[in-house]
């Protein structure tokens, strides 16, 4: 178990972790609340233990099998294409030949063993947890591989992401939202299940475990590089993994072998749906929409699907707002083409298929070293959160999850969620 406190970030309140906390107790105002680990320098464990070698900074209870690790490494191919000497990818995906195995393809692995490794051993309620995609998969796998019972609420149009290597076990069930929905959706009906007995709500960025298990990218890149880059680049729809790296920075700034630099966050996202991207160009700490059924048909015009997050944690203290003005960052946004682009060049460059949310990162870069005239020399860290599934699905023969039930949020009744329950 990993020694560690909580800590309000608006107030600065100090306290125990007395269970599966997402928020201070004792306070109402919104604030996300950030672990404050007993073990200010990283050790790092042996390599055998996939993401559990940087135990010292995760929320977790217990260790589980399985876990892969980001690899971080000097990119040739692409750096001199760009023209930039110190440009390193940390790659969360399957490409076995640089030690990526990843199985779900993606970064999301990252969080959910994070999250699973902060349950308690005993724990019989049912996880919820909403997803565009990758996230539901990497949560599925896990939680199947170490008899954890979950419950996966996706919109139906995404359910070609459920796809594995082997069956999943019986304690992993999916709901739907209909065909037509997006995530905010799932995100909802997800909510509305949570209200009934017997489920808990996974959390999302109020997660310390989600985020602490997302920032084990940056732990994997700053340690393979020796000191913290100046420029950090990653494709967002919720911009959770970009507060995850601002906190895993300040984290090393106490650490103090790594150097006292603040990456440069600079995340992107995918247009037509541009909600982050908007609002901080406007210096704006809120978020708006024209209307919810036009950021609803933004949101299916992306390739990017899983950075489709309509209600982010942007504003809330501790946010990616904060994140953003702490680190003098900027957010840039690319559209599909631009996107398509970046991941071809990717793939024709380093070797390996990415996803669409990695080519906006790309894509993001590439303008931003223009836009912002970076340096030759600059120490970039790109974040490359999901790569590898052309080469997977390859190498494999799939397995493919359906919803055990369709159904809008409006529709959840107290017997609808007892027949969910009942699946378990």
């Amino acid at each position: 178990m990993t020694n560690y406190k909580l800590q309000n970030v608006a107030t600065g309140r100090v306290f125990e972790d007395s269970g599966w906390l997402l928020s201070d107790p004792l306070d109402n105002n919104p604030s996300l609340i950030r672990a404050i680990y007993s073990n200010r320098q990283l050790n790092l464990k042996e390599s055998s233990l996939g993401l559990f070698r940087y135990s010292d900074w995760l929320p977790v209870k217990r260790s589980l099998k399985g876990s892969g690790d980001t690899i971080t490494y000097h990119s040739k191919r692409l750096g001199t294409h760009l023209g930039l000497e110190n440009l390193y990818i940390s790659f969360s995906g399957y490409w076995p030949q640089i030690g990526a195995a990843m199985e779900s393809c993606s970064f999301k692995e990252t969080e959910a063993y994070s999250v699973c490794g902060r349950l308690e051993k005993d724990n019989n309620d049912v996880l919820v947890v909403a997803s565009a995609g990758n996230t539901a998969r990497a949560f599925a796998r896990v939680c199947s591989d170490n008899n954890i019972p979950l419950l996966v609420v996706i919109p139906y149009d995404n359910l070609d992401a459920m796809w594995f290597k082997e069956p999943i076990g019986n304690c992993v069930k999916i709901i739907s939202t209909p065909t037509g929905s997006d995530y905010f959706d799932a995100i909802e009906l997800a909510n509305r299940i949570c209200g009934h007995e017997g489920f808990f709500e996974e959390g999302g960025a109020k997660n310390v475990a989600r985020r602490d298990g997302m920032g084990t990218t940056v732990l994997s890149a700053v340690t393979t590089i020796g000191e913290i880059p100046q420029y950090y680049f990653q494709a967002i729809g919720s911009g959770t993994g970009t507060i995850a790296a601002w906190e895993a920075n300040l984290r090393f700034l106490e650490d103090g072998r790594y150097g006292d630099r603040k990456m440069k966050l600079i995340p992107s996202q995918n247009r037509p749906f541009t909600p982050i991207y908007d609002a901080y160009r406007n210096g704006s700490r809120h978020i708006t929409f024209k209307s919810e059924d036009e950021a609803r048909k933004e949101a299916l015009e992306i390739d990017a699907k899983v950075l489709s997050n309509r209600r982010p944690p942007y504003g809330i203290s501790g946010g990616l707002f904060d994140a953003l003005k702490d680190s003098n960052g900027d957010v840039e946004a690319v559209d599909n083409v631009e996107l398509r682009e970046a991941a071809a060049l990717f793939k024709k460059l380093e070797g390996i298929d990415i996803h669409p949310a990695s080519g906006v990162a790309l894509a993001g870069m590439i303008k931003s070293i223009e836009r912002l005239n970076i340096k030759r020399d600059s120490l970039i860290m790109l974040n490359i959160t999901g790569g590898g599934e052309e080469l997977f699905k390859s190498h494999n023969r799939l397995h493919y999850l359906q919803p055990n039930m369709v159904i809008e949020s409006t529709q959840l009744t107290d017997s609808k969620a007892q027949e969910i329950r009942s699946f378990y």
